[in-house]
């Protein structure tokens, strides 16, 4: 629920403020520019960047297809102008401001002929007094852009060479995107551009520079327990005058004086009962509209700011144990354990990133039964679209701060702009409901600890001042009470390896890089915040994005969308232990993307199992920014990859799941849930043809938010014939199976499938009855049409078994086309049958 605020928004009759967005032309100014762009300038959208515009203009092919990337490298080596002119005449104000609020990213700005400002990073706004450029009449603005590569190899130099990981370019030289640069699974771009609006603010007597609110909660706050929203403003002066701040939060208001000359107010409005805002997982959402005003004395508006609030408190839980030192987010006193997965900019040109892209991404987060999303620290801090998001549906977020796998100058004129930038970003972001976690990098620590940089660095700077005392010291001031933590992987102490399992958050890429993903198990991490495991993408954006002929694992275009090293030796490496390596392309298409989901099955069913010494996990990653193989579970066109499904199954909130020990096999009972899991479990050993061969049952009660395991027994656990049997565990509904033999040495046999299908408003059900045990049933259906959607996927039928999935699409679909062999997949068709 909202609850509105009867606080009206006023006319702002002190304020005008104007978007900028119109009449903006491109053009090269120098570099390794092609004959048919230099000749003239185009049309310019503002929002936008240089790709973007060139595609619009037809002067470029689409940089996500095939080998455009290599075709296009000279963007970035190349400068570039923005210009427009727009209208202006005085109309009484005192000051008249020009916003950026970001430039794409070493920018040069000119107001007719005027130089007004010089910019250096992507990640913070620009606001320019411009009071003597302005004239009346038509107005020249003009934004000229460097080029981004010689830039920032121009500022490796002058800073010191740093060593950063899995890139080319020195993208820890400059306050960038980082993987506008590429990255094992990104598009080198490096593209400039106005990434976000411009606008002239005109403005007298005062404005609110900056508004920061805070929803408090007394100690053990519970439902219906009073809150307080304080507001805490700076106003920025052009008069003395006393001013008064006024908020309100539903029918509840209040104002105070800003006494002549004061800068800085602060206001509470209290509420006598607050609803408390929980994690999808856990509760309700209850946000609150606060409604921020600046007025003069006699009650004229000035500036008026909006934000919504949610009650909770949250912490972050590290804490000595006699397992280690714990990683846990409690919520309103509440451990929560966590669902989540790593988020990158949904687009590697974000500003394409609409509200409605962010609200279909992480609607599917939800739907895979996630409760937080990390923005990783290569990336950006999101839009407020994203925010609003996550507060809204309950996605917790653990917001990086853009640090990434690289040593950074933590000297001038890079330390100024890493300041600036976080102060912005923190009291942007400190009132959000969902945010969780601040982390002040991305495998720096780690990468500083493991990976040679100190011998490279040889006493040069490297970022730690920034992850120990700049960032904590900004979020302890501008956003008290929000947890922070210097980097991730992080163990609690600069005394302990910051990737030790035992020792608060772990990544885990020996799985996948190096070996098979059983390894997943040698490990009992306390929080696992990085690990997956790669897959192409779904067969419609593979086909959209590379023509080649023949398509092939390694075909020209393939290999351009593979950005691993050794990305597809990787996967074949991955595969071979479980399923034969197929020839056929759509054949490896499918092991390769049925082999990914598998992969995390392992890992999540082996981290829930071990909770509550484990907390969490949060996989690598939910999203890609163009089509590409990657770890993602949606790809860059937005279509869930079967991995997605299987996300959706293992964060459920009951999992049941057999697990090896060292003493034999266990059934893992995890009840995420509010209420007691109550039944019997029957555990049975089965051939694959149904046969019961041994079985067990247990009256069970599984605490709310708690876990029980309980021992296979013995006749249950050994097989008589490994390649022909399995276990299955059942709890009512709920079902895990184990199978004791690899896929590759099982006898699976070979099912016949009925499949029938009925219409119903928007969807069409298809129902799939097997004769004989069939692992992992999917249906493929964007192979039949593109916009094709289909419900769940990866289902284990027993003999005689049926399930029954929905499917939406935008025409009609017969039974016969879903029943094709390329679209109803399993596992069994990767076999060879001959064993």
């Amino acid at each position: 629920m909202t609850h509105s605020s009867t606080f009206p928004t006023p006319a702002l009759s002190a304020q005008r403020v104007r978007d900028l967005h119109d009449g903006w032309r491109l053009r090269a100014v120098s570099g390794p520019v092609p004959e048919h762009v230099a000749t003239d300038d185009v049309p310019a959208t503002v929002p936008g960047s240089v790709h973007t515009d060139l595609l619009a203009a037809g002067r470029i092919p689409d940089p996500y297809l095939d080998d455009n990337e290599r075709v296009l490298a000279w963007i970035g080596r190349t400068s570039w102008e923005y210009r427009t002119t727009f209208a202006w005449a005085p109309d009484g104000r005192d000051r008249h401001d020009l916003v950026f609020e970001g430039l794409d990213t070493f920018a040069t700005v000119t107001l007719n002929g005027v130089h007004v400002a010089t910019t250096a990073n992507m990640h913070r706004s620009c606001t320019l007094d411009v009071r003597e450029a302005l004239r009346e009449g038509n107005n020249e603005l003009v934004v000229t852009f460097a080029a981004p590569v010689p830039y920032a190899d121009a500022q490796s130099l002058a800073l010191g060479y740093r060593p950063q990981t899995g890139n080319t370019h020195p993208f820890n030289a400059v306050r960038k995107m980082a993987c506008s640069f590429g990255w094992d699974w990104g598009i080198d771009t490096a593209t400039s551009g106005i990434w976000k609006p411009v606008r002239l603010r005109s403005w007298s007597t005062a404005r609110l520079a900056t508004v920061r609110t805070e929803a408090l909660l007394p100690d053990g706050a519970t439902e219906g327990a009073r809150g307080v929203v304080r507001v805490s403003v700076e106003v920025e002066r052009v008069s003395d005058a006393p001013l008064q701040l006024c908020v309100a939060v539903g029918s509840a208001r209040t104002s105070v004086e800003v006494p002549a000359g004061e800068t800085t107010a602060s206001a509470d409005v209290m509420l006598e009962a607050v609803a408390l805002w929980w994690p999808r997982t856990h509760g309700a959402q209850p946000l609150y509209d606060v409604a921020v005003t600046l007025e003069t004395a006699d009650g004229t508006a000035l500036d008026a700011a909006h934000r919504r609030v949610g009650f909770r408190t949250v912490r972050l839980e590290m804490e000595p144990d006699a397992d280690g030192t714990s990683f846990t987010f409690v919520v309103n006193d509440e451990p929560v354990w966590i669902r989540g997965a790593n988020w990158i900019p949904d687009d590697a040109f974000p500003h394409r990133v609409t509200r409605e892209r962010y609200a279909a991404r992480v609607d599917q987060a939800a739907a895979a039964n996630m409760n937080l999303l990390r923005v990783w620290g290569g990336g950006i801090y999101e839009s407020e679209d994203f925010y609003d998001a996550c507060d809204e549906r309950g996605l917790l977020v653990w917001q990086d701060f853009p640090f990434a796998c690289a040593a950074y100058s933590e000297e001038e004129p890079l330390r100024s702009e890493v300041e600036a930038e976080a102060r912005e970003n923190v009291a942007r972001l400190a009132h959000r409901a969902s945010l969780a976690l601040l982390n002040g990098s991305n495998e720096n620590i780690w990468g500083y600890a493991d990976w040679r940089w100190e011998e490279r660095l040889d006493g040069r700077s490297w970022g730690i001042g920034y992850y120990l005392e700049l960032l904590p010291a900004i979020v302890a001031e501008l956003a008290p009470g929000t947890a922070y933590t210097p980097s991730s992987p992080w163990s609690g102490s600069m005394d302990v390896h910051p990737n030790d399992p035992s020792h608060g958050a772990m990544h885990s890429w020996e799985a996948w890089n190096r070996q098979p993903m059983r390894v997943y198990r040698d490990d009992v991490p306390r929080f696992m915040a990085e690990y997956g495991w790669q897959g192409p993408p779904t067969w419609a954006t593979l086909t959209r994005a590379i023509s080649d002929s023949p398509l092939t694992p390694d075909s020209p275009g393939m290999v351009v969308h593979q950005k691993a090293a050794q990305g597809n030796d990787k996967l074949a490496f991955g595969l071979v232990p479980h399923f034969p390596l197929p020839t056929d392309m759509d054949l490896w298409h499918w092991a390769m993307s049925l082999n990914q989901a598998r992969a995390l099955r392992v890992g999540i069913g082996h981290l829930r199992s071990h909770a509550p010494v484990c907390m969490g996990s949060v996989v690598w990653q939910l999203n890609d920014c163009w089509p590409v193989t990657s770890w993602a579970a949606v790809d860059g066109d937005g279509r869930p990859k079967p991995l997605f499904y299987e996300l959706a199954h293992q964060h459920a909130d009951r999992l049941v799941t057999v697990q090896p020990r060292e003493d034999g096999l266990v059934v893992a009972l995890h009840d995420d849930s509010a209420v007691p899991w109550i039944g019997t479990l029957t555990v049975r050993r089965l051939t694959f043809d149904g046969q019961v061969l041994a079985e067990h049952t247990h009256d069970v009660e599984v605490p709310a938010r708690g876990i029980v395991t309980l021992q296979v027994p013995d006749d249950v656990a050994t097989p008589s014939d490994p390649a022909a049997e399995l276990i299955v565990a059942s709890l009512g509904d709920d079902r895990a199976t184990w199978f004791f033999a690899e896929p590759r040495e099982a006898r699976l046999p070979e099912p016949a499938f009925d499949v029938t299908t009925a219409t119903r408003p928007g969807a069409t059900m298809v129902t799939v009855t097997t004769d004989a045990l069939v692992v992992d049933l999917a249906l493929l259906v964007d192979k039949i049409h593109p916009d094709a959607r289909v419900d769940d996927m990866l289902v284990t039928l027993l003999p005689g078994e049926s399930v029954t999935f929905t499917v939406t699409a935008p025409i009609a679909l017969d039974a016969a086309a879903l029943a094709d062999p390329r679209v109803l997949r399993h596992a069994g068709q990767l076999v060879d049958r001959r064993i």
